[in-house]
């Protein structure tokens, strides 16, 4: 039976490097695979970036409003056996592209391998990884360390080189100086209550 899989980590936990071994995996058999990336990740384009220096083009970028369904069974209809639909930024598709991603497991028959963060710097989730998280078959973590050396499970915003803790859901890094550092949770807050009272709030 094909299954939908959300392997999830923090930032920097090796997802798009991983995807890309399975990528490697699946052709050095002689099967294909079909990238996908959502057309909000604007970091490298057309591309995977690896911070391995390890990059690909992905087949298709998704717009939100993409049937994601109707997009693997005409590439299948039109090239031929599709052996797996690779997803990576999986985050930011919307729940509806992520039921659609399940149908193709299960209506096509098609196994489904998605890759993204659970929750936001805030701590919160982003509606394709909460509905990632409800329907897949498996979900798996790829784990990654603080600069602490405590596991990180958290993803810290930085702005200029300081921690920030309001904004936007989405904003890439790389884009108006913006950077992501993976944190335990001890560190997480410990940014938080600086970010806090910085802000001459109080609380949290």
């Amino acid at each position: 039976m094909a299954k939908l899989y959300f392997r999830y980590g923090a930032m920097n936990s090796g997802k798009t490097t991983a995807l890309l071994q399975v990528a490697f995996n699946y052709k050095e058999r002689g099967m294909r695979v079909l990238i996908l990336k959502p057309a909000v990740d604007t970091k490298g384009g057309d591309r995977l970036v690896s911070r391995l220096g390890v990059g690909r083009k992905v087949d298709a970028l998704v717009t939100p409003d993409r049937d994601v369904f109707a997009l693997v069974e005409a590439d299948r209809n039109g090239s031929g056996s599709l052996a797996c639909v690779l997803c990576d930024e999986s985050q930011f598709f919307t729940p509806e592209q992520v039921e659609q991603l399940f149908r193709v497991t299960v209506d096509l028959g098609i196994p489904v391998i998605c890759y993204g963060l659970r929750a936001d710097f805030m701590m919160k989730g982003f509606p394709g990884s909460t509905r990632l998280l409800e329907l897949a078959h498996t979900i798996e973590e790829m784990k990654t360390i603080c600069a602490c050396g405590r596991k990180a499970t958290c993803n810290g915003r930085k702005v200029n080189g300081q921690f920030v803790f309001e904004g936007e859901q989405i904003a890439i890094d790389m884009v108006d100086h913006v950077e992501y550092e993976s944190l335990c949770p001890q560190c997480w807050y410990r940014e938080y209550r600086a970010y806090q009272k910085r802000q001459g709030k109080t609380g949290g």
